[in-house]
């Protein structure tokens, strides 16, 4: 399958429902430039979907993410990049629910993991850096750690620790050598007037209506696709949710291909970038 077999010339975007896994195996080898996606976290949400990925053990989890992107570097140009956000989580102590929070109802779960092999009740559980040299030893280049400070952060009820106001994106390369416009996502600087970027990036989040779960803000996926990617290029996204990655390519004048389990936010998204 040509993933340009659907691509209109004012609408360069292609939105595939099913598993990230199966639908990444329709792809073409080395025709994608960069990819940015953010998978459903371990432990932390309830999407209510049949086969979806984060809601078992955690090695399972880590083992289901590698072969998605094992599939993601196959299809990603030699010159390719992948951004991935993950975010981390707290052992529940073995709690098999969460309950509501009034505050914030994308909270309450009807499942929670069982707390991993040798770790603790409260133990911060790493999964990020769990992920990042999973991938790193299936011969990944792992290149930069970003900080995505979330200056709006959620309120937290702890007392015995600081609220979490972070999370981490990586950034991956198939090879040493990669495309990367530096130049373009320069931030500003004293003497110069702009230098490169650093990698604490302060992004308030941005909610986007329909979408039950927090979204990418558009502003951090345009600073990974503009450093990742030139215009025309294929930008990929295999969990794709309501569309951000999208938007943001059709602004950029990017192409994109998404793919989405979840038929719900399949439509959200087509309803958001105007596909019919």
């Amino acid at each position: 399958m040509s993933i340009r077999l659907n691509f209109q010339k004012e609408m360069p975007t292609e939105i595939l429902h099913g598993d990230a896994l199966e639908k990444l195996k329709t792809l073409k080898t080395d025709t994608i430039q960069c990819c940015v996606t953010s998978p459903p976290y371990w432990g932390v949400r309830d999407y209510g979907i049949e086969g979806q990925i984060g809601a078992g053990p955690l090695p399972i989890y880590i083992e289901d993410l590698l072969k998605v992107f094992k599939e993601v570097k196959r299809v990603l140009k030699p010159d390719g990049t992948l951004w991935l956000n993950i975010g981390d989580c707290y052992t529940s102590g073995n709690r098999k629910t969460r309950a509501p929070d009034p505050k914030n109802k994308s909270r309450e779960m009807s499942y929670r993991p069982k707390t991993p092999k040798g770790l603790k009740k409260k133990d911060l559980i790493g999964v990020p850096w769990k992920i990042a040299f999973a991938l790193q030893e299936t011969g990944w280049y792992l290149r930069s750690e970003i900080i995505w400070h979330k200056p709006n952060c959620q309120p937290e009820s702890v007392k015995d620790r600081p609220t979490k106001a972070h999370e981490q994106i990586f950034l991956l390369s198939k090879f040493p050598k990669y495309l990367y416009n530096g130049w373009d996502v320069k931030e500003p600087g004293k003497k110069s007037g702009t230098r490169n970027r650093r990698t604490i990036w302060t992004i308030p989040t941005t909610p986007f209506p329909g979408a039950h779960f927090a979204t990418f803000p558009p502003k951090l996926v345009e600073l990974c696709v503009r450093a990742g990617s030139n215009s025309k290029d294929i930008v990929l996204d295999p969990f794709f949710g309501s569309g951000t990655t999208g938007e943001v390519c059709q602004k950029l004048g990017r192409d994109c291909v998404g793919i989405e389990l979840n038929e719900l936010y399949v439509e959200i998204a087509n309803e958001r970038l105007g596909i019919f």
